[in-house]
């Protein structure tokens, strides 16, 4: 995999999910070990106040690094954070994309620094975070 040529202002091909299913919530539980009801019994959603169960946060940072590293090799990923701000609803509809913010030098590596976002189609945003990667 080749890292593009970019520049400040550059946009990672965005990556569009799937519509978030109660199928891939349960799967998503088995596999990282979250079971937390909330996400998997409308039953136990329903008594929290809400009116479904809800995608995990850690499913759409999931999904978030399958943008970065679809564009760029893990072991070129040196930072990676995000912050939840929305909840992702069954049937939601995600899209991940990603800004190059800046570039530069540090200690002899050449780094892009990211703004990233996952966005829903009514247009929420669910996550937004930051990456830095190693350009060379």
């Amino acid at each position: 995999m080749t890292t593009p040529v970019l520049e400040v202002g550059a946009e990672l091909p965005p990556l569009t999910i799937e519509p978030i299913s109660r199928t891939t919530l349960a799967l998503f539980a088995g596999a990282s070990g979250d079971h937390n009801p909330i996400h998997i019994d409308l039953d136990v959603a329903r008594s929290a106040g809400l009116d479904d169960v809800f995608g995990h946060g850690m499913l759409s940072m999931a999904h978030l690094a399958r943008l970065l590293t679809g564009w760029v090799p893990q072991e070129r990923i040196r930072t990676f954070g995000v912050r939840f701000t929305a909840i992702t609803p069954v049937h939601g509809r995600p899209t991940c994309t990603g800004t190059v913010t800046s570039i530069d030098e540090v200690d002899g590596e050449r780094l892009a620094t990211l703004t990233l976002r996952v966005t829903l189609a009514d247009g929420t945003t669910t996550l937004i975070g930051d990456a830095t990667v190693a350009l060379d």
